[in-house]
């Protein structure tokens, strides 16, 4: 391209541009509220805990404390579960209330105890004003199954959740009512997934 054409369409895109950011600076000029916010990652597809736990991650890195239940993968021995529990204990409270999915156990009394033990856990963490951000993992699978009464928890997370705690609920068949209520929901989607190529789980990637 010639010079002169390369600076016209350079003028033309930095005009653009700066558009652009006067309009997205008025934008975030009214965005000054802040509020502890409902999370809700839901969905058939990967990566509904991985996002829960990212949060968690920037959570530690900004010293922000904060707290994980997992209600269903808590007889697994994770990645995240390790580092959490060996490098910010002093930081990420780590509580590990399942025992292994519904098919896993094949025994519904103990499944709903566990999850029971598991939301008791939940609401003690949440309660803390100290703990800025509750991940509460693979819950939606409790609620869909009927372990958890998804009324009880929207009701206690309206009526007792610190105005300045996150909470986040991972699991696919997140009920409507939850979704409804919530500040923020992602539904993952399933485009492709070596699962149904025969390939099994594979540490750093699924656990």
């Amino acid at each position: 391209m010639p010079d002169d054409l390369q600076t016209e369409a350079e003028t033309r895109h930095a005009a653009k541009m700066a558009k652009k950011k006067a309009a997205r600076d008025r934008i975030m000029a009214g965005k000054t509220g802040e509020k502890g916010l409902v999370i809700v990652h839901t969905g058939a597809g990967k990566g509904k805990s991985s996002a829960g736990f990212g949060m968690i991650l920037r959570c530690i890195a900004h010293e922000m404390p904060c707290a994980v239940v997992q209600f269903i993968k808590g007889a697994w021995e994770t990645g995240e579960r390790r580092i959490l529990t060996e490098r910010f204990p002093d930081l990420c409270q780590f509580h590990a209330m399942g025992e292994g999915f519904t098919w896993e156990t094949q025994d519904r009394a103990r499944d709903i105890a566990a999850a029971q033990a598991g939301w008791d856990k939940a609401k003690e963490v949440i309660r803390d004003p100290a703990i800025r951000m509750v991940l509460l993992d693979e819950v939606n699978i409790a609620l869909r199954y009927g372990y958890l009464d998804a009324a009880e928890v929207l009701a206690f997370l309206s009526a007792e959740k610190p105005p300045l705690t996150h909470v986040v609920l991972t699991g696919r068949g997140a009920p409507e009512t939850l979704i409804e209520a919530a500040d923020l929901v992602t539904e993952m989607s399933l485009v492709k997934h070596p699962f149904r190529a025969g390939i099994k789980g594979q540490p750093g990637v699924e656990y």
